[in-house]
């Protein structure tokens, strides 16, 4: 009998879940804490051990530092939560793995990515890694999904009114982010249990991750630089500067080294994600440019860090662009993921030309989207995209203009589809 937290809301990553557990002796759930990865884990389990369970204090923590099998013994499929508490468990769960054929005997969940020498095998072809990120629009009941990201590149896409969403509302969907436990909840609300996450992050994980002692105010100078950066192509070099040209503190600086480790911890507890830039279906010849567009997981920890409020956003359009499009890409990549594709930004060097976001399918097709908060830049998306494909020696397959205000799903006569992000599911 599965585990199923009354209340459970169904996430797009249960299909793919399901999918695994029949072809892989174990899957590995990997993801920010707090996006919902026990919950969604205990759907699929029929038992589980929680390693950090203060109830019973760490009982099951201790057995499993004293020998790894004694929590590995349960009704399948056993979920282990937080199994990085325990770094050997990995290797004990791929043993087990191959010592037999059964299918779907484990499910692991992790919140930070454990010191790599502490574990000896890859677990290629027995665990099978998952990621997992916070709620996009269509999860959380706020779009439509009257369009569907598949269809687009099947030319599947009819012309339709849908429903607009204010301005306000859209603020308040950046701020609360796409955390399980605020979905329901005001912004306002949502916004303080934000704070307490980042300060979470600062007092504790920073330094548990892996042992080593990070300076607390250092962190916070490069969460603030991360989050004015949210959405923008930065080099180290470029936080490095920010952070210097935002010291108060006299002796307070900063190294290269340490920007570069305190990224990497960033990475390990899944708190940020690089998109990458594509390249290979544009003339070689061009100067691409390769650096990836850098994104909190959820936009709700850059407001977060900054104090952001939707009366902010609201009275600060150009910052609220930006992190409007960091809400479309984090949905974007949910929903990529689930359809077998993965999402880039594209950035020719030469001439400026760029593109938000670029979906590509795992035949090689892509798509090619801009992201705009109004409809009023309709129009700059749409040439953008033009110039865009008139580089490309491989056509995208599909191009679209996505808004934060828009009350319709169209294709225009030149091909280019407008749609708001509320309509929109995988």
């Amino acid at each position: 009998m599965k585990l199923t937290k009354k209340g459970y809301l169904p996430r797009l990553i249960d299909k793919a879940i399901e999918e695994n557990l029949k072809i892989f002796g174990a899957i590995s759930i990997e993801g920010p804490k707090w996006c919902g990865k026990t919950w969604t884990a205990l759907n699929h389990s029929n038992s589980v051990t929680y390693l950090n369970n203060t109830a019973d204090n760490f009982r099951e923590k201790h057995l499993a530092e004293m020998d790894v099998n004694l929590i590995l013994d349960k009704d399948k499929p056993e979920l282990i939560d937080e199994w990085q508490e325990v770094p050997a468990i990995w290797d004990a769960v791929r043993f087990k793995c191959d010592q037999d054929n059964e299918k779907g005997k484990y499910i692991l969940t992790g919140s930070s990515v454990p010191v790599s020498d502490k574990i000896h095998h890859s677990g290629a072809g027995r665990i099978c890694k998952m990621n997992m990120y916070t709620m996009s629009l269509y999860e959380s009941g706020d779009s439509s999904g009257e369009v569907s990201l598949k269809n687009l590149f099947e030319n599947k896409v009819t012309n339709k009114l849908v429903k607009k969403v204010e301005l306000k509302k859209l603020a308040e969907l950046i701020v609360r982010g796409g955390w399980p436990e605020a979905i329901n909840i005001s912004a306002e609300d949502a916004m303080k249990i934000t704070r307490s996450y980042i300060e979470a992050v600062l007092d504790k994980d920073i330094i548990e991750v892996d042992g080593v002692k990070r300076d607390r105010g250092k962190m916070e100078m490069l969460l603030r630089s991360l989050a004015r950066n949210e959405s923008t192509i930065s080099a180290n070099n470029v936080l490095i500067k920010d952070i210097e040209d935002n010291i108060t503190q006299e002796d307070l600086s900063i190294s290269r080294n340490t920007v570069t480790d305190y990224l990497n911890v960033l990475n390990r507890l899944h708190l940020i994600e690089n998109q990458n830039s594509f390249m290979y279906k544009i003339r070689s010849r061009l100067n691409v440019g390769k650096n990836p567009k850098r994104h909190f997981v959820d936009p709700s920890l850059g407001c977060a860090v900054l104090n952001i409020t939707p009366e902010k956003l609201i009275n600060d359009l150009e910052t609220m662009g930006l992190y409007f499009e960091a809400l479309c890409e984090r949905d974007l990549k949910i929903y990529a993921e689930v359809i077998g594709a993965k999402l880039y930004h594209y950035r020719e060097n030469d001439t400026g030309i760029e593109v938000d976001s670029i979906i590509e399918i795992a035949d090689g097709e892509y798509g090619a989207i801009e992201i705009k908060l109004g409809s009023n830049k309709e129009e700059e998306a749409v040439a953008s995209l033009k110039r865009f494909y008139e580089l490309a020696e491989v056509k995208p397959k599909f191009m679209c203009v996505i808004c934060g205000l828009y009350d319709a799903v169209i294709k225009r006569p030149d091909g280019i589809y407008v749609l708001p992000i509320t309509a929109l599911k995988p």
